[in-house]
């Protein structure tokens, strides 16, 4: 079963950076896809940004230029480096992964974390 273990997240001032690490665990297999995605009081869920393994990455307009994913394969740590935070950037986020190399915000997360709270004050 794969477990995903989220850290970081805290409280920023608008303009500030903020990192979110997320470590896969409970398989000898490495996720293909993973993905952030975030949840505000009130709103759904919306995608932020996803990776392929191979290193091919696709964002959310509300955060390209600002934020930025990678991912260690050889830890199997997936990151999200957020810049420029916003107030509306507020929110719970959350790690997925999904074993498919069909990797987008479109697409259905098979694992996902527990998440962490994000919140930028103006």
């Amino acid at each position: 079963q794969v477990q995903l273990g989220q850290s970081g997240g805290g409280s920023v001032q608008a303009g500030g950076s903020l990192k979110l690490s997320c470590t896969v665990s409970g398989t000898s297999l490495n996720p293909i896809c993973m993905g952030w995605f975030r949840q505000a009081p009130g709103k759904q869920r919306e995608g932020v940004a996803t990776i392929l393994t191979r290193g091919d990455t696709t964002y959310a307009d509300s955060v390209k230029g600002r934020f930025t994913v990678t991912k260690d394969n050889e830890k199997k740590i997936l990151y999200l480096e957020m810049n420029s935070l916003k107030p509306e950037d507020t929110a719970m986020y959350y790690c997925a992964s999904r074993h498919s190399n069909l990797c987008g915000l479109q697409y259905g997360f098979d694992f996902w974390g527990r998440g962490t709270q994000v919140t930028v004050s103006s």
